[in-house]
């Protein structure tokens, strides 16, 4: 699988300590950041365009510049999307490299075997804006460490549970498969083959 005609972000981690009340236990809330890249494109700067020198940088960092934006619009729409994959797809890679390198009961210089993933990674999907981490992961599992689609299937489920605090209907996202297509086209055939198989 090759990804094509894609806008390329990176995810800048920023940790904040969460320190628990009356105890001695500090945890870790991991943010991100979508950062270009490149900040400035000479070449175009060089010719006379001025704002596409800097519109790569501009669109990937209106990615987290803005939480929630006004989705009436097809635009909004379609940045929130980019803003729940690009979370998401952040976190899960971070969540991987942390599990891979990891060396509890494993002999090896990195962690290839994702047997005992659901035994040390736990997600918890509250609502439905982190629900592309389901064909994310299955992606990242195929894709990218090439599992068979039965284990790295099975693998998710053990490690993914969803908690949904509301039933009204516009509380619940729903995406066109036409923008779906176009922005995640390897997650939609994924959530095409979950409907099947499942």
């Amino acid at each position: 699988i090759k990804w094509v005609d894609t806008q390329v972000v990176l995810a800048m981690p920023y940790d904040t300590p969460v320190p628990g009340y009356k105890n001695n236990t500090v945890n870790t809330m991991r943010l991100w950041s979508a950062k270009a890249p490149n900040d400035f494109n000479l070449e175009e700067f060089n010719v006379g365009d001025y704002i596409q020198a800097v519109l790569d940088r501009n669109l990937a960092e209106n990615i987290s510049r803005v939480l929630y934006p006004n989705d009436n619009f097809f635009e909004g729409k379609e940045l929130r999307l980019k803003q729940e994959y690009f979370v998401v797809a952040a976190t899960l890679q971070d969540i991987i490299r942390r599990f891979k390198s990891s060396k509890f009961g494993c002999r090896d210089p990195v962690r290839t075997c994702f047997e005992t993933f659901p035994d040390k990674v736990a997600i918890q999907l509250n609502d439905t804006h982190p629900a592309l981490s389901i064909p994310e992961l299955i992606r990242i599992f195929v894709d990218v460490e090439h599992m068979d689609w039965d284990k790295a299937w099975e693998i998710t489920k053990r490690t993914c549970a969803y908690t949904n605090h509301t039933v009204l209907p516009e509380a619940l996202e729903r995406w066109p498969v036409s923008m779906f297509e176009k922005l995640l086209p390897r997650h939609l055939e994924i959530i095409y083959a979950i409907n099947q198989k499942h």
